[in-house]
Protein backbone atom coordinates (compact mmCIF):
# COMPACT_ATOMS: atom_id res chain seq x y z
CA UNK A 1 0.00 0.00 0.00
CA UNK A 2 1.31 3.33 -0.92
CA UNK A 3 -1.94 5.44 -1.70
CA UNK A 4 -0.60 8.60 0.29
CA UNK A 5 1.67 9.08 -2.54
CA UNK A 6 -1.06 9.72 -5.06
CA UNK A 7 -3.12 12.28 -2.84
CA UNK A 8 -3.20 15.73 -4.13
CA UNK A 9 -1.74 17.36 -1.71
CA UNK A 10 1.64 14.84 -1.43
CA UNK A 11 2.07 15.07 -5.29
CA UNK A 12 2.19 19.18 -5.06
CA UNK A 13 4.36 18.68 -2.16
CA UNK A 14 6.73 16.57 -4.22
CA UNK A 15 6.69 18.75 -7.35
CA UNK A 16 7.69 21.29 -5.37
CA UNK A 17 10.52 19.27 -4.03
CA UNK A 18 11.37 18.38 -7.31
CA UNK A 19 11.68 21.84 -9.02
CA UNK A 20 14.22 22.85 -6.30
CA UNK A 21 11.73 25.37 -4.73
CA UNK A 22 12.71 24.53 -1.32
CA UNK A 23 16.30 25.14 -1.49
CA UNK A 24 17.93 23.62 1.21
CA UNK A 25 15.53 21.24 3.29
CA UNK A 26 15.73 21.62 6.73
CA UNK A 27 13.49 19.98 8.32
CA UNK A 28 9.45 18.18 8.48
CA UNK A 29 6.72 18.73 10.45
CA UNK A 30 3.40 16.44 10.40
CA UNK A 31 0.17 16.05 12.37
CA UNK A 32 -2.01 13.47 11.50
CA UNK A 33 -5.23 12.48 13.56
CA UNK A 34 -8.52 13.91 15.22
CA UNK A 35 -10.74 12.94 18.13
CA UNK A 36 -11.60 9.26 18.21
CA UNK A 37 -14.92 8.84 20.70
CA UNK A 38 -14.52 6.84 23.56
CA UNK A 39 -17.98 5.32 22.17
CA UNK A 40 -19.85 5.45 25.59
CA UNK A 41 -22.51 8.64 24.54
CA UNK A 42 -21.55 8.87 21.02
CA UNK A 43 -20.51 5.69 18.71
CA UNK A 44 -16.60 5.51 17.73
CA UNK A 45 -15.52 6.03 14.18
CA UNK A 46 -12.67 3.22 14.40
CA UNK A 47 -13.04 -0.41 15.40
CA UNK A 48 -12.21 -1.31 18.62
CA UNK A 49 -9.48 -3.58 17.93
CA UNK A 50 -7.53 -0.54 17.43
CA UNK A 51 -6.98 0.00 20.52
CA UNK A 52 -6.50 -3.53 22.09
CA UNK A 53 -2.65 -4.64 22.10
CA UNK A 54 -3.69 -8.20 21.82
CA UNK A 55 -6.00 -7.45 18.62
CA UNK A 56 -2.91 -6.25 17.07
CA UNK A 57 -4.09 -2.18 17.78
CA UNK A 58 -1.64 0.25 18.25
CA UNK A 59 -1.34 3.67 16.14
CA UNK A 60 2.31 3.22 15.84
CA UNK A 61 1.98 -0.20 14.01
CA UNK A 62 -0.98 1.94 11.74
CA UNK A 63 1.04 4.62 10.62
CA UNK A 64 4.96 4.53 10.96
CA UNK A 65 4.58 2.28 8.17
CA UNK A 66 3.18 5.03 6.03
CA UNK A 67 5.19 7.54 7.41
CA UNK A 68 8.08 5.47 6.37
CA UNK A 69 7.03 5.58 2.31
CA UNK A 70 6.15 9.38 2.48
CA UNK A 71 9.20 10.53 3.66
CA UNK A 72 11.26 8.14 1.52
CA UNK A 73 9.54 9.25 -1.35
CA UNK A 74 8.56 12.66 -1.08
CA UNK A 75 11.58 14.12 1.35
CA UNK A 76 14.13 11.64 1.82
CA UNK A 77 15.26 8.56 3.34
CA UNK A 78 14.88 7.64 6.75
CA UNK A 79 17.86 6.95 8.81
CA UNK A 80 17.11 6.55 12.29
CA UNK A 81 13.98 7.50 14.89
CA UNK A 82 12.91 8.80 18.00
CA UNK A 83 9.47 7.26 18.95
CA UNK A 84 7.53 8.25 22.23
CA UNK A 85 3.84 6.71 22.11
CA UNK A 86 1.29 6.79 24.72
CA UNK A 87 -2.07 5.67 25.49
CA UNK A 88 -3.75 8.41 26.32
CA UNK A 89 -7.42 7.20 27.16
CA UNK A 90 -7.41 3.77 29.13
CA UNK A 91 -11.47 3.12 28.62
CA UNK A 92 -13.26 2.48 25.81
CA UNK A 93 -16.81 1.06 24.49
CA UNK A 94 -16.86 -1.29 21.64
CA UNK A 95 -19.55 -1.62 19.07
CA UNK A 96 -22.39 -3.55 21.21
CA UNK A 97 -21.60 -0.83 23.72
CA UNK A 98 -19.42 -3.41 26.30
CA UNK A 99 -16.99 -1.46 28.08
CA UNK A 100 -13.35 -2.46 27.13
CA UNK A 101 -9.63 -1.52 28.58
CA UNK A 102 -7.89 0.46 26.00
CA UNK A 103 -4.27 -0.66 26.62
CA UNK A 104 -2.98 -0.29 22.62
CA UNK A 105 -1.30 3.32 22.20
CA UNK A 106 -3.79 5.82 20.51
CA UNK A 107 -1.02 8.51 20.19
CA UNK A 108 2.83 8.28 18.86
CA UNK A 109 5.21 11.22 18.85
CA UNK A 110 7.83 10.79 16.16
CA UNK A 111 11.19 12.24 15.22
CA UNK A 112 13.08 11.11 12.12
CA UNK A 113 16.70 11.96 10.80
CA UNK A 114 16.59 11.93 7.38
CA UNK A 115 19.40 11.49 4.63
CA UNK A 116 21.19 15.09 4.23
CA UNK A 117 20.83 16.05 7.67
CA UNK A 118 17.24 16.60 7.57
CA UNK A 119 14.66 16.33 10.85
CA UNK A 120 11.09 15.29 10.52
CA UNK A 121 8.51 15.53 13.44
CA UNK A 122 5.33 13.82 13.52
CA UNK A 123 2.49 13.83 15.64
CA UNK A 124 0.14 11.32 15.52
CA UNK A 125 -3.00 10.59 17.51
CA UNK A 126 -6.43 9.62 17.74
CA UNK A 127 -6.85 11.68 20.59
CA UNK A 128 -6.65 15.69 19.16
CA UNK A 129 -8.84 17.77 18.09
CA UNK A 130 -8.45 19.11 14.86
CA UNK A 131 -7.40 22.98 14.28
CA UNK A 132 -5.25 22.63 10.99
CA UNK A 133 -6.65 22.59 7.43
CA UNK A 134 -7.26 19.24 7.26
CA UNK A 135 -6.57 15.66 9.04
CA UNK A 136 -3.17 15.19 8.31
CA UNK A 137 -0.73 18.48 6.70
CA UNK A 138 2.97 18.19 6.41
CA UNK A 139 4.73 21.14 6.40
CA UNK A 140 8.88 21.52 4.55
CA UNK A 141 10.85 24.13 5.85
CA UNK A 142 13.44 25.06 3.34
CA UNK A 143 15.79 27.98 2.60
CA UNK A 144 14.27 29.17 -0.13
CA UNK A 145 10.40 28.65 0.78
CA UNK A 146 8.63 26.72 2.72
CA UNK A 147 4.97 24.44 1.76
CA UNK A 148 2.19 23.09 3.82
CA UNK A 149 0.65 20.10 2.43
CA UNK A 150 -2.78 18.50 3.26
CA UNK A 151 -4.66 15.44 1.90
CA UNK A 152 -5.78 17.80 -1.59
CA UNK A 153 -4.40 21.20 -1.20
CA UNK A 154 -0.50 22.31 -0.93
CA UNK A 155 0.00 26.19 -0.09
CA UNK A 156 3.59 27.68 -0.76
CA UNK A 157 5.98 30.49 1.04
CA UNK A 158 9.13 31.73 -1.01
CA UNK A 159 11.75 33.68 1.25
CA UNK A 160 10.73 36.91 -1.14
CA UNK A 161 7.43 36.73 0.47
CA UNK A 162 7.99 35.62 3.49
CA UNK A 163 7.27 38.05 6.14
CA UNK A 164 8.86 39.52 8.72
CA UNK A 165 7.71 39.48 12.34
CA UNK A 166 9.12 40.70 15.76
CA UNK A 167 8.03 39.19 18.95
CA UNK A 168 6.51 41.28 22.04
CA UNK A 169 4.25 39.78 24.23
CA UNK A 170 3.36 43.28 25.20
CA UNK A 171 1.14 43.90 21.71
CA UNK A 172 -1.71 41.81 19.73
CA UNK A 173 -0.11 40.11 16.39
CA UNK A 174 -0.65 42.74 13.64
CA UNK A 175 0.44 39.91 10.74
CA UNK A 176 -1.79 37.73 9.11
CA UNK A 177 0.41 34.79 8.55
CA UNK A 178 -1.77 32.96 6.56
CA UNK A 179 -2.32 35.89 3.97
CA UNK A 180 1.43 35.49 2.49
CA UNK A 181 0.54 31.58 1.37
CA UNK A 182 -0.24 31.24 -2.11
CA UNK A 183 -2.14 27.70 -3.09
CA UNK A 184 -0.32 25.13 -5.53
CA UNK A 185 -2.47 24.85 -8.26
CA UNK A 186 -4.36 22.16 -9.26
CA UNK A 187 -3.01 21.75 -13.14
CA UNK A 188 -3.31 18.22 -13.46
CA UNK A 189 -6.59 15.90 -13.16
CA UNK A 190 -5.68 14.13 -10.14
CA UNK A 191 -7.60 10.38 -9.43
CA UNK A 192 -8.38 8.66 -6.06
CA UNK A 193 -5.41 7.47 -4.45
CA UNK A 194 -6.72 3.66 -3.96
CA UNK A 195 -7.35 3.38 -7.76
CA UNK A 196 -3.88 4.84 -9.14
CA UNK A 197 -2.10 2.54 -6.72
CA UNK A 198 -4.28 -0.62 -7.86
CA UNK A 199 -4.11 0.76 -11.56
CA UNK A 200 -0.01 0.62 -11.43
CA UNK A 201 -0.35 -2.92 -9.82
CA UNK A 202 -2.21 -4.62 -12.77
CA UNK A 203 0.00 -2.66 -15.75
CA UNK A 204 2.83 -4.13 -14.06
CA UNK A 205 0.75 -7.58 -13.75
CA UNK A 206 -0.78 -7.13 -17.18
CA UNK A 207 2.04 -5.16 -19.58
CA UNK A 208 5.03 -5.51 -17.19
CA UNK A 209 5.46 -2.05 -16.51
CA UNK A 210 8.31 -0.86 -13.58
CA UNK A 211 6.97 -1.67 -10.05
CA UNK A 212 8.54 0.32 -7.20
CA UNK A 213 6.11 -0.88 -4.31
CA UNK A 214 7.14 -4.14 -3.68
CA UNK A 215 7.28 -7.03 -0.55
CA UNK A 216 10.52 -5.16 0.26
CA UNK A 217 9.11 -1.63 0.10
CA UNK A 218 6.48 -3.21 2.43
CA UNK A 219 8.93 -4.86 4.48
CA UNK A 220 10.58 -1.39 5.05
CA UNK A 221 7.41 0.40 6.46
CA UNK A 222 7.46 -2.93 9.13
CA UNK A 223 10.66 -2.02 9.93
CA UNK A 224 10.36 1.36 11.21
CA UNK A 225 7.49 0.35 13.29
CA UNK A 226 9.84 -2.34 14.92
CA UNK A 227 12.42 0.63 15.32
CA UNK A 228 9.42 2.82 16.34
CA UNK A 229 8.19 0.19 19.41
CA UNK A 230 11.74 -0.52 20.08
CA UNK A 231 12.56 3.57 20.62
CA UNK A 232 9.69 3.66 22.91
CA UNK A 233 10.34 0.87 25.06
CA UNK A 234 14.24 1.46 25.49
CA UNK A 235 13.61 5.43 25.56
CA UNK A 236 16.03 5.93 22.99
CA UNK A 237 17.19 7.00 19.14
CA UNK A 238 17.32 3.88 16.99
CA UNK A 239 19.09 3.42 13.77
CA UNK A 240 17.29 1.96 10.83
CA UNK A 241 19.68 -0.01 9.14
CA UNK A 242 19.36 -0.86 5.18
CA UNK A 243 17.23 -4.01 4.67
CA UNK A 244 19.07 -6.98 2.95
CA UNK A 245 17.29 -8.28 -0.13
Amino acid sequence: MHDKLDLPGLKKLKRLRDSGFFGEILSVRGEFGYWVFEGDWMPAQRPSWNYRKADGGGIISDMLCHWRYVLDNVIAPVKSVSCMGATHIKKRWDEDGNEYVANADDAAYATFELEGGIIAHINSSWCVRVRRDDLVTFQVDGTHGSAVAGLHKCYSQARVNTPKPVWNPDQPQPLDFFESWEEVPDNQVFDNGFKVQWEQFLRHIVEDTPWQYTLYEGAKGVQLVECGLQSWAERRWIDVPKLEL
